[in-house]
């Protein structure tokens, strides 16, 4: 994987939503999904094929949607036990965790 490109693509459907990552020529590399609670998203689960796990995919999908959670100034509730991991390990995400 080391040289195939790394695409995050956004699906949001207003109530729930959907990152999804592909690798080189599109094979599809894992998904965040979340629903939304209020003004916060839900981060429910992420989701990186065994094969593919430790190669920081499933980080780059958090990223993303707390790069979005600060842009657009939504909250974040992590109910995936990685989300949750990933903002134990980032205290400076603090503020944006519901």
């Amino acid at each position: 994987m080391e040289n195939d490109e790394i695409v995050i693509e956004r699906h949001d459907h207003t109530t729930h939503g959907e990152y999804l990552v592909s690798i080189g020529s599109g094979e599809a590399a894992g998904k965040l999904t979340w629903t939304q609670r209020g003004d916060a998203r839900d981060a429910q689960h992420t989701i990186v094929p065994p094969e593919l796990r430790g190669q920081g995919i499933a980080g780059r999908l958090v990223d993303a949607l707390v790069r979005d959670a600060r842009r657009e100034g939504f909250k974040i509730i992590p109910s995936c036990s990685y989300v949750a991991a990933q903002f134990d390990q980032h205290p400076e995400w603090e503020p944006l965790r519901a």
